[in-house]
């Protein structure tokens, strides 16, 4: 007999959980169902929905759903708490060996999902999406998201890949070490790189949304790259080091230039202008570092209250227990 029977064994009965976040997505998320369960077929799942404080009729819907098919998981925050947290409601509250994460807009393909469990079962830990082509996505989004991604790779210690979002396969021991890292502020996708194990990924082509529009505006966009960069780097505050020695020569080269012209050759020093240039550029650059240093004093801040990453409102989960006990 083969001695790995057992195991394979087990991996075919395997659960697998996706955790879909939803924010108002009343249009999609019937759409973003059908092609799940028809992407699962007869296999053993159970779909993870997080209404991350949605004021459309997605609860409403996603409530229905989980009445009906007992394979369904709803979860309804509190309010907004924002997409990382809405997909670590969703780690925390998922039960399967292996858990997807997947957004709800249909951009991320549910049918590239059967690819990312055979790679699972092949023995990766981790398995994420490689976006070959992004469509519907404007040329500034693109070329920022590439920036964005080269710049975390140069600046922190962690791996991670180009053109890869959330969507992407956890092993269940990457979920639970997930589960267990005590931060408030979450980058996962920096995270899952951080954990290390056995990585791969899959290649698909992102599709336009199915229907609304993107809930990440340029503010948003910005917030989560900088929380990204300074989850896993101290390059910003090496930074303000740098710029204030780079400063304080020049300054220091300026003030040797005005002492050599008021004493040596005797002319009064010209040139306000420059001055004002000058002091103008130093109270910026001052600020900035100050913001800087700001960003990192707010991000402990926040760690030290130790307040919940998210609060539920609302859940219809364990129907299957609940189903087997009045069976029994």
């Amino acid at each position: 007999m083969d001695p790995n029977y057992h195991l394979k064994n087990e991996i075919e009965n395997a659960l697998i959980s996706v955790v879909a976040p939803v924010l108002n997505e009343q249009r999609i998320i019937k759409e973003f169902y059908d092609r799940v369960v028809k992407t699962f077929g007869s296999s053993h799942f159970e779909l993870v929905f997080v209404d991350d404080g949605s004021t459309d009729a997605s609860w409403k819907i996603i409530s229905e759903i989980a009445k009906t098919d007992l394979r369904v998981c709803a979860l309804k925050l509190s309010r907004n708490f924002g997409h990382q947290a809405a997909l670590t409601a969703g780690l925390e509250h998922s039960k399967g060996d292996a858990v997807i994460l997947i957004d709800s807009d249909l951009q991320d393909p549910p049918e590239v999902i059967p690819e990312m469990i055979k790679k699972w079962k092949d023995g990766f830990d981790v398995v994420y999406g490689v976006r070959l082509e992004r469509k519907g996505e404007g040329f500034f989004k693109k070329v920022t998201a590439t920036i964005f991604y080269k710049l975390i790779r140069k600046v922190s210690n962690i791996n991670v890949p180009l053109e890869v979002g959330d969507f992407r396969l956890l092993s269940r021991n990457v979920v639970n070490i997930l589960n267990n890292i005590p931060e408030k502020i979450r980058f996962l996708r920096g995270l899952a790189s951080w954990v290390g194990f056995k990585q791969t990924g899959v290649t698909y082509l992102r599709d336009q949304r199915f229907a609304g529009h993107t809930k990440f505006s340029v503010f948003r966009m910005v917030k989560f790259a900088f929380d990204g960069i300074t989850s896993f780097s101290t390059a910003p505050l090496q930074l303000a080091s740098y710029l204030g020695l780079i400063v304080t020569t020049v300054s220091f080269i300026v003030a040797l230039q005005a002492l050599y012209v008021r004493f040596v050759t005797h002319t009064a020093v010209t040139g306000w202008a420059s001055l004002l240039i000058i002091i103008v550029f130093l109270g910026g650059v001052q600020l900035l570092m100050i913001g800087v240093i700001g960003e990192y004093l707010g991000r402990i801040y926040e760690e030290v209250k130790n307040r919940p990453v998210y609060l539920v409102n609302e859940k219809i989960v364990e129907r299957k227990e609940q189903k087997v006990a009045s069976e029994d």
